[in-house]
């Protein structure tokens, strides 16, 4: 029945490599559990139940990718999308969290259209090849500096911006003992992949928890809540109480109209609408060249049912009491685990539906612990770097401009926005416009990323 359903052999894997890769991105993703509700609490809204809306979201926009579109790519609350929507839409701008719902909600609307009507599939296609390969690395980047920082390997300076971890102070029992338990994590991940281990990024993660474990019951991790450094031992295994759903689910439909004018309403709603579109295509872009799922011209097949089911899954979070529902570039990790199929999808899908009972379990997997996969997932994802053509300047420097400003502006759409102005101005003023076949959709997609940049 599963061969049937999601033709394994003919995608080259089989159901052993499909569970591992479904669990690896289960891992890699789970963070959003604890991250979610930490976010939007802040808007005002019960942390108990945005993480319950969070697990179902999650749940309900992977399986619709599992069952539409028969890929490994799983969906969850997006992170920067979370924070515009608690920290610009909500205390920003003063409105309350069920009218940043409704902007949400409406979005997700408006995606359904487009994905039925092919528009953003044509923007897909529409992106070069050399721009998709950037793509992939520039994400490859973005999630390897996530790792750094998520271990606190990386951490804020006043006169750099960033620096690295002196792994010294009073920090040094919490903050640096996480950070050097995550390097060890980098190597014992690295010296299971370079020794084939199937589910190596897994156990990567699993050995690194237990480490951190055993590192606490002996003293020698001490956690630190103001350090954002918490336990990593279980406070419990299973949790029932699903009683404060109640206070975030419909709430989209109970929205104050009389709070907002419709101009205002409009503005958040396309915001929200232009980060998700440009995060999702990049992630879809990045992840599926990393599994050779591109055809020879750089489209992605089924990329309609793809797009429609992050759609659905957008406006059905919202109902649920979730910000922005996207496809995540953490698919990667289990890609990079051998997942090609719907499988991994329905098995990552299944865990989130089952991290509402697991949730104090899940919730103890330290960042440190999940750190050495997203470095992991970012060094393979450099890979494609060799498709890039840096003898053509016309397509190198564009693909290099988009590869740096994703990390360094830590957003996957501002590095496409940037590499496809960049790409099509470049062309177009160097007179070769006809010969690299500049499309319609990348003038349209020009323009309005510039006057993103003049009114947003």
């Amino acid at each position: 029945m599963l061969e049937k359903f999601f033709k394994l052999k003919g995608n080259n894997t089989d159901v052993r490599t499909e569970v591992m890769a479904g669990i690896t991105t289960f891992m890699t993703m789970a963070y959003i559990l604890a991250v979610n509700p930490s976010i939007l609490s802040a808007a005002g809204m019960d942390p108990n139940a945005v993480l319950i809306a969070t697990a179902l979201a999650s749940f309900v926009g992977t399986m619709l990718m599992a069952f539409l579109a028969n890929y490994p790519f799983a969906l969850a609350p997006g992170m920067g999308l979370n924070a515009y929507f608690a920290f610009t839409v909500v205390i920003g701008r003063g409105y309350s969290w069920q009218i940043a719902l409704l902007a949400v909600f409406a979005e997700g609307l408006i995606f359904i259209v487009l994905s039925l009507t092919s528009v953003r599939e044509a923007i897909f296609n529409a992106i070069p090849m050399t721009l998709k390969s950037a793509v992939s690395v520039g994400i490859g980047l973005f999630i390897a500096f996530i790792g750094l920082q998520d271990a606190k390997l990386i951490v804020n300076s006043d006169s750099t911006l960033i620096t690295y971890q002196t792994f010294k102070g009073e920090a040094f029992r919490s903050v640096g003992i996480g950070a050097i338990l995550a390097l060890i994590g980098v190597f014992v991940t690295a010296i299971l992949l370079i020794k084939k281990v199937k589910g190596g990024i897994l156990f990567g993660i699993l050995i690194t928890w237990v480490l951190g474990i055993l590192c606490e019951l002996t003293g020698i991790y001490v956690p630190d809540a103001e350090a954002g450094m918490y336990s990593v031992i279980p406070s419990g295994i299973v949790s029932f109480d699903f009683s404060s759903f109640g206070s975030t689910f419909g709430q989209v439909f109970r929205a104050d109209f009389s709070t907002i004018g419709i101009l205002d309403l409009i503005v958040i709603i396309f915001a929200f609408l232009f980060v998700d579109m440009f995060d999702t295509l990049g992630t879809l872009i990045g992840v599926a060249s990393k599994a050779d799922m591109l055809d020879k011209d750089g489209k992605l097949p089924k990329i309609k049912p793809a797009l429609l089911a992050d759609a659905i899954a957008t406006s059905v979070g919202a109902v649920f009491g979730t910000s922005t529902t996207t496809t995540y570039v953490e698919s990667a990790s289990g890609v990079t685990e051998g997942g090609r199929t719907g499988l991994t999808a329905v098995v990552t899908g299944l865990l989130f539906l089952l991290a509402l009972i697991f949730s104090p379990l899940f919730l103890s997997i330290p960042s440190f612990a999940i750190a050495p996969a997203l470095i992991t997932v970012g060094f393979y994802m450099m890979g494609a770097v060799a498709k890039i053509n840096f003898e053509d300047m016309s397509d190198a420097i564009p693909a290099f401009l988009c590869i740096l400003f994703m990390p360094l502006a830590y957003s996957i759409s501002e590095g496409i926005a940037i590499g496809v102005i960049s790409w099509t101005l470049i062309n177009l003023l160097t007179g070769k416009a006809k010969e690299k076949k500049i499309s319609v959709v990348m003038y349209i997609l020009t323009v309005l990323f510039i006057l993103k940049y003049i009114f947003l």
